[in-house]
């Protein structure tokens, strides 16, 4: 968001805390992107703040709430309010409880098991969710709009359609079995706590093999989730790499430093398998 944007959607979420009985009498900023972060204090309570029609929180509050009754490694919608979207002014907001962070962070094995632990409540969940191939849907029509990503040169489009469209393909051909998944459960969307590794940030919840979710995560991590299958993972990291790169084209994309990212991944996709995961190339 930009600065008058974020000093309103503090606003609106400081007054909408208040008519709800939290106490604010600071409010920090964690993390400003495409949606707004922020801590409320002193009751201690996270927000998440978007403009309304633009967040795709409805279902993300509603997979958090069944997986933390279902004691799911997830971070919890706070208890003290309903768990739902809140609209005020022009802002949806979501409230969450607050988690202080640990500055070790997971193991491999830890985090590997919390994912482990996460696809299993997942899988026990009738909910409704996009298919990964929806979201490369996006991608790739956000690749063939030369208004969309006037960022990229001919050659640059030409690699992501092709990728897109080709591994899409792929994996869907090789995949024997699909669930509900996060869809993006990379070290930034995990938090280590001491109620142990935890997830956040639910709204990319999609379906499809577990391997597209292991795609995100760093190499040591998808080496200790057991029975994955290690070819496919190899294929989703070449789609992620895509899909990211599309992401980052987009004008509307407020994710920091978006256009060195975009040149780190589409650097990465010329360089050619093994293809590296995501925290290799964005670090």
């Amino acid at each position: 968001m930009k600065a008058p944007e974020v000093e309103r959607a503090i606003s609106a979420t400081t007054q909408l805390a208040s008519s709800l009985a939290l106490a604010v009498g600071d409010t920090r900023i964690l993390s400003n992107s495409n949606k707004l972060a922020l801590r409320l204090l002193p009751c201690n309570v996270f927000a998440r703040v978007a403009f309304v029609g633009q967040e795709g929180f409805e279902s993300e509050i509603e997979i958090a709430r069944l997986l933390a009754e279902a004691n799911g490694p997830v971070a919890r919608p706070e208890a003290r309010v309903e768990p739902r979207v809140y609209e005020r002014d022009e802002f949806a907001v979501t409230l969450w409880r607050y988690y202080e962070q640990s500055p070790a962070k997971a193991s491999a094995a830890d985090y590997a098991s919390a994912l482990e632990q996460l696809h299993a409540g997942m899988a026990r969940l009738d909910v409704s969710a996009p298919h990964f191939t929806d979201r490369v849907t996006e991608a790739h029509r956000l690749v063939e709009s030369q208004d969309s990503s006037s960022a990229l040169s001919d050659s640059n489009r030409a690699l992501l359609s092709t990728t897109l469209r080709g591994c899409s393909k792929t994996i869907s051909d090789l995949c024997s079995s699909e669930q509900l998944l996060h869809g993006e459960p990379h070290p930034g969307n995990l938090l280590t706590t001491s109620f142990g590794p935890l997830f956040i940030d639910l709204e990319t919840c999609c379906r499809g093999p577990v391997e597209f979710d292991l795609a995100h995560v760093p190499e040591t991590v998808s080496d200790c989730y057991s029975g994955a299958d290690q070819g496919l993972i190899a294929e989703c990291r070449l789609l992620v790499l895509a899909m990211v790169a599309a992401w980052r084209c987009d004008p509307d994309d407020e994710f920091p430093q978006g256009d060195m990212a975009r040149r780190r991944l589409l650097a990465a996709l010329r360089a050619g398998p093994p293809w590296p995961t995501l925290d290799v190339v964005m670090n």
